[in-house]
Formats: C-alpha cells, sequence, structure tokens
C-alpha cells in the first residue's frame, strides 16, 4: 500500500505536468515540468522525501529496461544510419561531454553558494 501511494504521488506530479504543458505555450515537456515541480515540493519540504522514495528507488531500478526497445529499434533502422554512424557517434560523444561539464559547473556554483550562505563557526 505504501508504494502505491508513493506511485500516486509520482503520478499526480506527471499529470500536473502534462496539465501545465497544456495550458502554458512554452516549449518545454510536460516531464521538464513535472519533475520540476516533484523537486520543488521535496526541496520546500511540502512534500517529504519518505513520500517518494521507496517507488522513485524502483523505477530507477527499472530504466535499464526502458533502453531495450530503443536499442532493437536501431537494429531495424541500421541500413539508413550504417553511412552517417561516425558523425552520429561524434554528436553523442560531443553532447555527452558538454552535458557532463555544464552540469559539474552548475553543481560547483550551488555549492560554492551553499557554502557562503552556512554560518561559520
Amino acid at each position: 500500500m505504501r508504494y502505491l501511494r508513493q506511485f500516486l504521488w509520482i503520478t499526480g506530479f506527471t499529470l500536473a505536468g502534462e496539465a501545465l504543458h497544456a495550458a502554458l505555450p512554452l516549449p518545454i515537456p510536460a516531464a521538464v515540468w513535472g519533475l520540476a515541480l516533484l523537486f520543488l515540493a521535496l526541496e520546500s519540504g511540502r512534500l517529504p522525501l519518505d513520500s517518494v522514495a521507496g517507488c522513485g528507488q524502483f523505477l530507477l531500478g527499472l530504466m535499464p529496461l526502458l533502453f531495450i526497445a530503443p536499442a532493437v529499434g536501431l537494429v531495424d533502422v541500421w541500413p539508413m544510419l550504417a553511412p552517417v554512424w561516425p558523425a552520429v557517434l561524434g554528436i553523442i560523444v560531443l553532447s555527452t561531454v558538454v552535458v557532463f561539464a555544464v552540469t559539474g559547473l552548475v553543481t560547483q556554483a550551488m555549492l560554492g553558494r551553499r557554502k557562503k550562505e552556512e554560518p561559520h563557526d
């Protein structure tokens, strides 16, 4: 019953993200809206982490299974990808490096800001 309640919380934030996506004319995916709302609820303390932690861990454990279908789909379209695979691979590697760099810089900036906000003894 606890996992069902946790799943309903996650589903509720997902549906709220869908509603925001439909209501606002911004090019932000519904899933991003839902995650942002869930993050704000958790960060503000309005939703305790225990309310979604168990189901969240379960869903994270299932995530690798979600990549099987796209991988099989790549096998199906390989004749079209074969001539351009070096360019596609280069784009994937470059975009991954950029995402790592931006994530690292944002994390360092946020940690630096948090250290400044902490009172010194």
